[in-house]
């Protein structure tokens, strides 16, 4: 498993073992393997039939939210989960920092499925009565808004500084106007909702046909809802319109959350580019999907 960062926290099986040895000595005979997982920012491992192990793999001095996230998670996921139609991975030990390791690190259920290989409508379905139902969630004492759940301004500087990297493998200057466009959709005007910030088909997991679990809590805030519908431009791209209708929601919301997928998927290819070939055929979806349902159509 290669590193995708350029300074990461060396995290192998022998780290992990000592870990449980030390800490949760009940679990430390289980069987434990890494498990192959193309997320950025943590290292998952298998423990036996019914637990896993997850690792933070940033370093502190990059942004510290994404070791943070294991007590957000830790703290909000129980709380969330009665009210939600999905099941959520919520931590059954917390581990803490050790001469192997330097930060918190976590032991959760293992959940059950497959993650969805195309998007049904089914499972768009699914995903708005999800989304629905997190957004109907008291907010009070939610995290502070983080970086996706804030207008999409906040994000134009940096952008424009991966599209202006991207020349030769994507249509900078239709890119470009479709990024214009979704800066001019008005800003969100409600109270805060309940966001998980990255909704991706990686996150997702099916059973019978139907969305089961959403997993990656970390971006976890209040803020503007518009993030939380990336995949439409991307798994959900042939059923988009099923996701829109369920969720009955306004030109301003769907057209910041089309900049926020074009958004995630330009910054994401560079920076991936020669790192984590799923990452970077997920932004390479994204785009086209953006950049598809942005052309204009004909007349006539």
């Amino acid at each position: 498993m290669p590193s995708v960062h350029p300074d990461e926290v060396e995290i192998d099986l022998q780290v992990v073992q000592r870990l449980l040895a030390e800490q949760f000595p009940q679990w430390a005979e289980l069987p434990l393997e890494r498990f192959p997982s193309y997320g950025t920012d943590n290292v998952l491992f298998r423990l036996g039939a019914e637990l896993y192990v997850r690792l933070p793999r940033l370093r502190a001095e990059v942004p510290t939210w994404a070791i943070d996230q294991i007590h957000k998670e830790a703290e909000w996921l129980p709380r969330l989960s009665p009210h939600l139609p999905v099941q959520v991975p919520v931590p059954v030990a917390l581990g803490h920092p050790s001469e192997d390791y330097p930060y918190s690190w976590a032991v959760y259920q293992w959940l059950e499925g497959e993650t969805p290989q195309r998007g049904t409508v089914a499972l768009a379905r699914d995903v708005a009565a999800f989304l629905a139902a997190l957004q109907r969630i008291d907010t009070t004492g939610a995290p502070a808004t983080h970086s996706r759940a804030q207008p999409l301004a906040a994000h134009d500087s940096a952008t424009r500084a991966a599209l202006s990297r991207l020349h030769g493998e994507i249509d900078i200057a239709a890119a470009s106007r479709a990024w214009e466009r979704a800066l001019e959709a008005p800003n969100w005007q409600g109270m805060p909702v309940w966001v998980h910030g990255d909704v991706l088909g990686a996150n997702l997991l099916l059973r019978d046909g139907h969305l089961s679990a959403v997993l990656d809590w970390g971006s976890l805030c209040a803020g503007d809802p518009a993030c939380d519908l990336m995949l439409a431009w991307s798994l959900l791209t042939p059923v988009r319109n099923e996701l829109r209708a369920a969720l009955d929601l306004d030109d301003s919301t769907w057209e910041r959350g089309r900049g926020w997928a074009l958004s995630q998927a330009v910054i994401a290819l560079p920076y991936y580019l020669h790192t984590n070939p799923p990452m970077v055929a997920h932004a390479r979806s994204a785009i086209a999907g953006v950049l598809a349902d942005a052309r204009p159509t004909r007349s006539g």
